[in-house]
């Protein structure tokens, strides 16, 4: 088959939980083409150099540096209901001059089409809102809904029953006809898990949309400059040359392949990131669920929702293994 895989660049994660669903399409030696804009497509430039690329685009989201997002998002939500219009319109002026058998779109709303198969990839059915618009909630499920229904399926990357990950976020509601849960995505799955390195006490992950990544990324440096622990600093910004800065005890890279990124994880003595779905699939993949410390993004709704329902509900987390069967 040619297949079309398109992740959201709203941070790395919507990029990294789709490695797993590119290596076995390319394993299964079906031709990928990826499109992506942004750090994503530096990414997935990186762990797939001979794929072809196509550049589109995401959503110009910019967060506020306060602790309320609200009015920052509903300020941009027609620059946001046009780029959906925009991309929908791309796929089908693509489509025109190229065939397609499989779209697989990551929460971008407006890559689906009539004239071929397309999935919707979202672990966020339902879209938490803030508490003083929380009586908008089953507004805001119905009107994503209507998105999902625009595709031929829409898939969960989550379990099914107990030890779920997303929580209310793909449970809490009647699911679509179309909808089917996939299992937990995660780039880290099938690694060697046996490969530690100590020299770091501390990893922390640095991810999400600006001003946000920056500002965190600064917190940390600020918090441990004159700790005597060791500090590992990974800031979610992929380049072609990997980029390592040291402040006293503090070491800062860009990025780090896999292997590497795998080892310094098992080998910290804590882990710090936000506590975005993807970076919580990965240290689940890991086992390191239970050495993480998350720092959900100021107002950003879905994370502070996720850090609630891990550290309060620990005991919901299962170790199993991640099933891709379902692909």
């Amino acid at each position: 088959m040619k297949v079309l895989i398109c992740p959201l660049n709203w941070g790395l994660g919507h990029a990294t939980r789709c490695i797993p669903i590119i290596r076995k399409y390319v394993h299964d030696g079906h031709q990928v083409t990826l499109v992506a804009d942004g750090y994503p497509s530096q990414l997935l430039q990186y762990e797939f150099p001979t794929l072809k690329i196509l550049s589109l685009p995401s959503y110009p989201i910019r967060y506020s540096a306060k602790n309320s997002q609200v009015m920052a998002l509903l300020r941009q939500l027609p620059q946001l209901v046009i780029s959906v219009f925009k991309e929908h319109k791309w796929l089908s002026n693509l489509l025109k001059t190229e065939t397609f058998d499989l779209v697989i779109s990551d929460n971008r709303f407006g890559l689906w089409t009539r004239k071929t198969e397309c999935i919707y990839i979202t672990h966020q059915l339902m879209i938490k809102m803030p508490c003083q618009l929380k009586m908008l909630e089953p507004i805001a499920w119905w009107l994503h809904r209507q998105i999902i229904n625009k595709y031929t399926h829409c898939w969960i990357p989550d379990y099914e029953h107990n030890g779920n990950l997303s929580g209310d976020l793909a449970h809490k509601y009647r699911l679509p006809t179309n909808a089917s849960f996939i299992g937990p995505q995660s780039r880290f799955e099938n690694h060697n898990l046996d490969n530690m390195d100590k020299r770091f006490e501390i990893v922390a992950i640095i991810s999400g949309i600006e001003p946000q990544r920056t500002l965190f990324q600064d917190q940390l440096v600020k918090r441990f400059e004159n700790s005597m622990q060791k500090v590992l600093l990974i800031c979610g910004t992929p380049s072609e040359n990997q980029e390592i800065k040291k402040i006293n005890n503090i070491t800062r890279v860009s990025h780090l392949p896999d292997k590497e990124f795998i080892k310094y994880l098992l080998g910290a003595e804590k882990i710090i990131a936000r506590s975005g779905y993807s970076t919580i699939m990965d240290l689940h993949a890991l086992n390191c669920l239970t050495k993480a410390e998350f720092i959900p993004t100021p107002g950003q709704t879905e994370q502070e929702y996720l850090y609630k329902y891990h550290f309060v509900n620990k005991t919901n987390i299962m170790n199993t293994d991640i099933d891709c069967r379902n692909i």
